[in-house]
């Protein structure tokens, strides 16, 4: 009997040593991923720069530090950085190889696969979406529809991502979902600009409107 205890045991642990070598092997592969948690600024991301920094962070942790990582945002004003443009060619597949864009065209296209299914985190899991509690998909992109930025003037990437008070930032819903049955609702990267009681910026407000300040990151290579 102690044998035969044994034996499964010792054939149980090298079959979950087997599934996690291949959940490692897949995430390895993964060229696309929703941030599990952002950086705990709210919208204050170090920038462009910080915000990049993050996903690679993050990409590390889960055996995909080999590609150079990317988080989809742009920026207004002098010198505006379109979120489309610093994102690579494609195509983006999520941690479990399920692809989710061929190409930026495809990607910014109503054939582009993102969902709540298919936008998960470094991980392999799935973010919290409207119908969950805590609600978490609004997703910082500071950028219309199309993954280009907005005209100067009215702030819609939170001083370009180096504000937690005063200011605004567009994001867009993971999840496809909103509180009406309309395009915005549904926008993945361009739904509504935040808001909150600190001013639009920081981390509450960005709970506040259904989000925890997570980013897109994508492989650029």
């Amino acid at each position: 009997m102690k044998k035969t205890t044994i034996l499964c045991l010792g054939m149980t642990a090298l079959l979950s040593l087997g599934l996690s070598g291949a959940a490692q092997a897949q995430q390895s592969n993964m060229t696309f991923f929703l941030t599990s948690a952002g950086p705990g600024k709210g919208a204050d991301l170090g920038g462009l720069e910080g915000a990049d920094r993050h996903c690679q962070q993050l990409a590390q942790t889960a055996g995909a530090g080999s590609h150079t990582w990317h988080a989809y945002l742009s920026t207004q004003g002098a010198n505006a950085v379109n979120a489309r443009d610093r994102i690579g060619r494609g195509p983006w597949r999520n941690a479990k190889g399920e692809v989710i864009a061929q190409n930026v065209d495809d990607l910014h296209s109503p054939n582009n696969k993102i969902s709540k299914q298919t936008a998960l985190s470094e991980k392999g899991e799935p973010i919290n979406g409207r119908t969950d509690t805590p609600n978490r998909h609004d997703v910082l992109t500071g950028s219309q529809p199309d993954g280009r930025a907005f005209a100067a003037g009215e702030d819609r990437t939170c001083g370009n991502w180096t504000k937690s008070g005063q200011g605004s930032a567009m994001v867009g819903h993971h999840d496809r979902q909103g509180l009406r049955d309309d395009d915005a609702s549904k926008s993945w990267n361009s739904s509504h600009p935040s808001r909150g009681p600190d001013g639009g910026c920081s981390q509450a407000d960005l709970k506040s409107t259904g989000g925890d300040g997570l980013l897109y990151c994508f492989a650029t290579n």
